[in-house]
């Protein structure tokens, strides 16, 4: 079977959609397989450095378009130019999107697509209102064209379902993984790395993980840390923020600099420095409105960490039973769990133990192996 399979997230993207992209394909590279896999990217504007992102040796090859992403969207999402995929790739028996929409496909193409959530339709208002209106328009049109869709959470799968009308036995959950770098021993002289790159001190900090974008809920964090008690400032003086600037962020620059002898903007973090960023944390709280899967939760997990999070959406499936949940609205909840999370050791050994538990049980090796299964699957039913 020939696979298409649209990398220009991975290539585009350093963080999100971008880094699942990087993480599932490269699994599914790594896998045994007859499959030919055929990786569509939009490079327009791109240095030759991109490339770079691509997995060594992979058994794919790379058929690039010299346009950006948004000229594509315009063309095929906005204009609906009847240009298909293949016209770029070749003839495939089956394509995969992994970022909410399908380009067009000629009819005997098998297609498959992932949504991550329906955050637009739930927060409309944590959205620039043109991305609402071309997502409202473009993410229910692929969803009725896939022959399967794939959610990151069984809270994915209920909205597809319930707001998009989708049938269930159309929908299958697909978990994210864990990369086995995330781990809770630490490497040496990674605290030394973390203070000459990022300026972190020696002391543990309290760390959230995510874009800056009113979904984040990164305003109500902040305020939610300044109510912590001198005891568990103590223990954690400082709220470490790492994240690019997405949209609407505005109101998070300021409340940080109201508190600027105690929060830091980290900017967009490397992948690479990732791992000791949460190690070297005393508590890590996620307390996001709606994610689809809440992947940081779990990578803080695997590093030991205890978790405090938002208790919305996907976020308890993803959790289980070893973090604290709050309601993110709830902005003296979500000091009271930090203290706890910070003053209480047995339960923080607790929750390190349930954490690790939790984090194991989700990889990118066997997310890439039902991948495959699903193509498969796709591919053998009847157009």
């Amino acid at each position: 079977m020939r696979i298409g399979i649209d990398y220009t997230a991975a290539m585009r993207q350093r963080a999100g959609i971008g880094r699942y992209t990087r993480e599932l394909v490269g699994a599914l590279l790594r896998l045994s397989s007859p499959h030919r896999y055929i990786l569509f990217a939009a490079t327009g504007g791109m240095g030759k450095g991109a490339l770079a992102c691509l997995p060594a040796d992979a058994p794919c090859a790379l058929r690039p378009v010299p346009l950006s992403d948004d000229w594509l969207a315009r063309l095929w999402h906005r204009l609906r130019l009847p240009v298909p995929v293949e016209a770029v790739v070749g003839w495939v028996d089956l394509f995969y999107s992994p970022d909410f929409v399908l380009p067009p496909t000629l009819p005997r193409t098998r297609t498959l697509l992932t949504v991550h959530d329906l955050s637009f339709l739930h927060y409309p208002d944590h959205f620039v209102p043109k991305l609402v209106r071309y997502l409202e328009r473009v993410v229910p049109r692929s969803v009725a064209r896939a022959d399967r869709v794939l959610a990151d959470s069984e809270a994915t799968r209920a909205d597809l379902i319930r707001l998009l009308g989708v049938p269930a036995e159309k929908v299958e959950v697909l978990y994210s993984g864990v990369d086995p770098r995330f781990r809770p021993d630490p490497e040496p002289g990674e605290r030394e790395r973390l203070g000459a790159r990022h300026g972190i001190g020696d002391r543990p900090y309290v760390l959230s993980v995510g874009t800056l974008q009113p979904r984040k809920n990164f305003v109500r964090l902040i305020r939610a840390f300044a109510r912590l008690s001198p005891a568990a400032l103590r223990l954690a003086p400082s709220l470490v923020i790492a994240g690019g600037h997405g949209w609407l962020y505005e109101e998070v620059l300021q409340e940080a600099e109201r508190h600027r002898d105690r929060v830091r903007l980290l900017g967009f973090v490397d992948d690479a420095d990732l791992p000791a960023l949460y190690r070297n944390a005393a508590l890590f709280v996620f307390p996001s409105f709606y994610e689809g899967f809440g992947l940081p939760v779990l990578e803080a997990m695997a590093c030991g960490v205890p978790v405090v999070c938002s208790n919305a959406s996907s976020l308890p499936e993803v959790a289980g039973d070893a973090a604290l949940l709050v309601d993110p609205r709830d902005e003296q909840g979500l000091a009271t769990a930090m203290e706890r999370a910070l003053t209480d050791e047995t339960l923080r050994a607790g929750m390190r133990t349930k954490g690790l538990r939790q984090a194991a049980r989700f990889t990118w090796d066997r997310a890439a192996r039902q991948l495959l299964s699903v193509f498969e699957a796709v591919f053998s039913r009847e157009k």
